[in-house]
């Protein structure tokens, strides 16, 4: 359990959904897939589409570089 400052509640919750949509390779994971992200930003009818990204990127880096870590 971990607690979500509500300014960055609509991330956490849009981070949670892209996590089966990773992309990958022989090394392992190299990113999301973006074309995944439209679908569900349209689908959730996101105001901010571009800050949402932004935000998520920010995440994805975090996630991949713990990720290469452990490799």
């Amino acid at each position: 359990m971990f607690e979500v400052w509500p300014e960055n509640w609509d991330a956490v919750v849009m981070w949670c959904r892209v996590q089966t949509q990773w992309r990958t390779s022989a090394g392992g994971a190299i990113g999301l897939d973006y074309s995944v992200l439209a679908w569900l930003f349209k689908m959730y009818a996101v105001d901010d589409p571009r800050a949402l990204l932004e935000d998520l990127q920010v995440m994805e880096g975090a996630a991949l570089a713990a990720m290469n870590k452990e490799s």
